[in-house]
């Protein structure tokens, strides 16, 4: 089976970054490990870096420039960028669409998002929504 193909919602970088312990830092660990390939778009990029800048963030958490710098190559370099080429609105928070765009653009088999407003519309076009817990389920099943 082909590496995953995988969109993962901008709070699950961001969370983690900030609690690596957890299940979220579980996912970026095996994002780092090459265990599959995360989809993005520039508008991803822009707002991971856009909330991990905000002071709220980075003061309370110490996230530095150089973590900012660390999270965004990681993403560049497990990822494949692509361009959303069809407008979806189907979100209940019009700003989760960009996700679904991302998917259907690169022909992904998974979104990976703690958002109920992604989450109930699994599956979406085939496109499976799933919670951090279910996907790295999903990783381990696939080894």
């Amino acid at each position: 089976m082909r590496n995953a193909r995988v969109v993962v919602d901008t709070n699950i970088l961001v969370s983690g970054i900030i609690k690596p312990s957890g299940l979220t830092g579980a996912v970026l660990r095996q994002l780092r490990d090459g265990n599959f390939t995360i989809l993005y778009a520039p508008v991803l990029l822009d707002e991971l870096v856009d909330v991990l800048n905000r002071p709220r963030i980075c003061d309370k958490y110490r996230i530095a420039h150089e973590d900012i710098k660390t999270i965004v190559a990681l993403v560049m370099l497990r990822g494949e960028g692509v361009t959303p080429d069809r407008k979806i609105s189907v979100c209940r928070d019009p700003k989760d669409d960009m996700f679904l765009e991302i998917a259907v653009a690169g022909d992904a088999d998974v979104i990976v998002s703690g958002d109920e407003d992604l989450l109930v519309l699994n599956p979406f076009e085939g496109i499976q929504i799933v919670a951090p817990r279910d996907f790295l389920h999903m990783l381990h099943d696939r080894a």
